[in-house]
């Protein structure tokens, strides 16, 4: 009885313990892994918007309210990227500190649209750097006596921003200048485009909540055959459909999958927000720069048969002429 009361004791005090954890909760999947890495074991991190979901087109749940209310932390990105963010918070009741992480970055424009801005601003890793002091800043302040730790672990993880940065600049040398054409599904990777000097098209605009307008889909097919572009790329939250005809009609191939408004599924080579800059580069830069992609469909070739029939014929000599020999040698003599 006295062991159970001390297990029971422990198990409370485990969980209150816990529960003084600051409760961080993350629009979305990238920076709810870039604050785990910033935070590591004194924070508690969710996320709003599962895994593989379409940030642009998400409707929030019942559960989403209780995850804000919790919250005391929220980490947002802006750019007009969470345009249910404010309505689900007010539904909410919650208290919880709003930290802008694109705060400091230089946001890219649309031309066509005055005022209207490119949320992906993580897709260049010198932008990731403001995310995270951003939210090393932000659990500073929440929690100031871990304060250290924080900025222990944000240096160790701004290291390996900068080390991925290089890597990509390299990979994307190997692509010849002439093939630095990114196409994609939706407009992501102008940031990244404009890092490394990539000229990027895609069918939708930065939002993935407007059809494509057929303009787009004519102007991307002419540019792929004057421009003899290798290969074009699917996202991970998109239908791939419109992308694999656009492929189809204009014989260039699929190069592989992005990762965008999403990581990739836990134990995937894109399931923390470093591995997913890596991945979509060793795509890209393996598509264009020719070293292996995923083909485009094509009907499949009709097998050649004719040495198997040779073989099947010979069997059938050679068994004919065992059994009449068979036949001879059993045929009593006269």
């Amino acid at each position: 009885m006295v062991r159970i009361c001390i297990l029971l004791l422990t198990a409370f005090a485990m969980s209150a313990n816990a529960s003084t954890k600051p409760q961080v909760l993350a629009t979305v999947s990238i920076w709810a892994d870039m604050a785990r890495a910033i935070g590591g074991d004194f924070i508690e991190v969710e996320m709003i918007v599962p895994i593989g979901s379409d940030p642009h087109l998400y409707e929030s749940t019942p559960s989403d309210l209780r995850k804000v209310n919790r919250a005391d932390l929220i980490l947002v990105n802006g750019l007009t990227f969470e345009g249910w963010l404010e309505k689900l918070i007010r539904s909410s009741g919650g208290q919880a500190r709003q930290v802008l992480l694109t705060e400091g970055i230089e946001p890219i424009y649309n031309p066509e649209f005055k005022n209207a801005t490119d949320p992906h601003a993580w897709m260049d890793p010198n932008n990731g750097i403001v995310y995270a002091q951003n939210i090393a800043r932000a659990l500073a302040a929440l929690d100031p006596d871990h304060a250290d730790q924080y900025r222990t672990r944000l240096e160790n993880y701004l290291g390996d921003l900068r080390v991925v940065d290089a890597y990509i600049r390299s990979a994307v040398e190997r692509i010849s200048p002439e093939k630095r054409v990114l196409i994609t599904s939706h407009d992501a990777f102008h940031y990244y485009g404009r890092r490394y000097g990539l000229e990027v098209k895609s069918l939708l605009g930065t939002s993935t909540e407007a059809d494509v307008p057929s303009g787009s889909f004519l102007e991307i097919a002419r540019l792929i055959r004057e421009r003899s572009i290798p290969a074009i790329f699917i996202e991970s939250t998109i239908n791939p459909k419109l992308m694999r005809q656009l492929s189809t009609e204009n014989n260039t191939r699929i190069g592989g999958k992005l990762y965008a408004d999403s990581l990739g599924e836990e134990g995937s080579s894109a399931s923390t927000y470093t591995g997913m800059l890596r991945s979509n580069t060793e795509v890209i830069a393996n598509a264009l720069a020719g070293d292996g992609a995923e083909t485009r469909t094509r009907s499949p070739k009709r097998p050649d048969t004719s040495r198997g029939l040779m073989i099947f014929a010979a069997g059938l000599i050679l068994a004919l002429m065992f059994a009449a020999f068979f036949l001879l040698a059993k045929k009593p003599k006269q």
